[in-house]
């Protein structure tokens, strides 16, 4: 169980760390294209590999430009972080694009379509 809870702590760790790395501290023009918010870090067992979920924000052109800035930071972002935690060994980096904020704005738009449509039944 302790090694599960050091994996948990590492990848919360390595969530808030490069959430601060992208707030600014980065000079990739690419990453200012978009809003990049960091939704999940999921970290193997054997702390080698990470899994970075983000969602962005903005047009599409900015959102791929600010993706692909964060593939090619990747290793540079790995080495910053290995820095900053202390860690003998961190992680390999890969960035995944979470669509899931997309998919409920299009669930809740298509609710709203719905309800408009119909008209509204009282009780009784």
């Amino acid at each position: 169980m302790a090694q599960g809870r050091r994996v948990t702590r590492v990848a919360a760790l390595i969530k808030r760390e490069l959430g601060r790395m992208l707030s600014g501290q980065l000079g990739d023009e690419r990453l200012t294209r978009s809003i990049i918010s960091i939704t999940a870090v999921e970290v193997s067992g054997d702390l080698q590999n990470c899994k970075v979920f983000v969602s962005l924000y903005g047009e599409e052109a900015g959102q791929e430009a600010a993706f692909n800035g964060l593939e090619a930071a990747s290793g540079f972002l790995r080495s910053q972080l290995s820095r900053r935690l202390e860690l003998r060994r961190c992680p390999k980096l890969r960035f995944y694009q979470d669509k899931g904020m997309e998919a409920a704005t299009t669930v809740l738009s298509l609710l709203e379509t719905l309800q408009q449509g119909k008209p509204s039944v009282g009780p009784g």
